[in-house]
């Protein structure tokens, strides 16, 4: 049976949750794989210390290996159930420590950039109402990015509001040049949306295309796109963390 942390009775104002699990279909054990002599998500939880506006870190697993290396190196843990998704697990963690609000900083995004965690929480103060997320993008500049099916893109409304969410190249270019957006791994949401979240079933789409923030889309809940700059590297494959310890030995020359 999964064990957790103390219950936590005193709210903290924002909470980063990095969920991980052990059984990638891509790329198994990968939040423990080595890039630059430490765990891939030890690189994700120092992203988020260096936060400015955050009032813990938190890694939620099912794993006890995962569980294991946390208490090694320091970092809290709160262990969990089996969940179909990451946000399923934020969710789980959420009853457990209380918080205004948690940000989901997926543990294969060891580059995010602090200021783009900032800026989610700070979005998150701002909400508008019939939001219940904030998701935040980037532009793509690359065309192989553009093609890859592990790179999730969206389209996003007039209002800043995701119209959808998809693995292929969209807006199909049939007329005109389109800017292509990315969709980070770095979520926000309330106490109640992650309620409601857990709660609802996952619709047609999430089940094809295996990106959890259609779940709200899909029964015609707002989520909030927030343009970010971040240039990092996301690390859904063996090939990923080869580029990704390119990217770190060059940042420290």
């Amino acid at each position: 049976m999964a064990t957790t942390t103390p219950q936590q009775t005193t709210p903290r104002h924002h909470i980063a949750v990095i969920p991980c699990r052990w059984g990638s279909s891509r790329f198994p054990g990968k939040p423990l794989a080595q890039l630059g002599g430490m765990p891939l998500l030890w690189h994700v939880h120092q992203r988020c210390l260096e936060a400015e506006r955050l009032d813990g870190v938190v890694v939620a697993t099912d794993d006890e290996r995962i569980e294991e290396v946390c208490n090694q190196l320091g970092m809290e843990c709160v262990r969990t159930g089996e969940h179909l998704t990451g946000t399923d697990r934020v969710a789980e963690c959420a009853e457990h420590l209380a918080a205004d609000a948690y940000i989901n900083v997926q543990g294969d995004e060891p580059f995010i950039a602090p200021a783009a965690i900032d800026a989610v929480s700070q979005a998150l103060d701002d909400l508008r109402p019939g939001t219940l997320a904030v998701n935040a993008y980037t532009e793509l500049d690359s065309a192989g990015a553009v093609l890859d099916h592990n790179v999730v893109k969206v389209v996003v409304g007039t209002g800043g509001n995701a119209l959808v969410f998809s693995r292929s190249a969209i807006p199909y270019p049939r007329a005109g040049r389109p800017t292509f957006l990315r969709q980070l791994g770095l979520y926000g949401f309330t106490p109640d949306a992650l309620s409601l979240f857990r709660h609802l079933p996952q619709g047609p789409l999430e089940r094809t295309e295996g990106v959890e923030m259609l779940r709200f889309v899909e029964h015609g809940h707002g989520v909030q796109m927030l343009a970010v700059t971040d240039d990092g590297v996301a690390v859904d494959t063996p090939e990923d963390l080869a580029r990704a310890d390119a990217m770190l030995q060059s940042l420290r020359t």
